[in-house]
């Protein structure tokens, strides 16, 4: 029988939301083992006074079977 966990967790990027993405699941799985999968439950992005994206920024809740 497995166990799974879930984990919420924000990253931030300054080129992409996939790029956000990639850079919160890759410093996750530094500290977590066994990642199945992730949702994105919630997409920001900080702007410049012209409207202009400065940084994209995401929430992730991370599953991952529990050793």
């Amino acid at each position: 029988m497995s166990v799974a966990k879930v984990i919420e967790l924000n990253a931030a990027s300054k080129t992409s939301m996939e790029d956000a993405v990639k850079v919160g699941l890759k410093k996750c799985s530094e500290s977590v083992n066994n990642i199945q999968g992730a949702w994105v439950n919630e997409i920001k992005v900080v702007t410049a006074p012209d409207g202009a994206v400065i940084e994209w920024r995401v929430n992730l809740k991370v599953t991952f079977v529990v050793e």
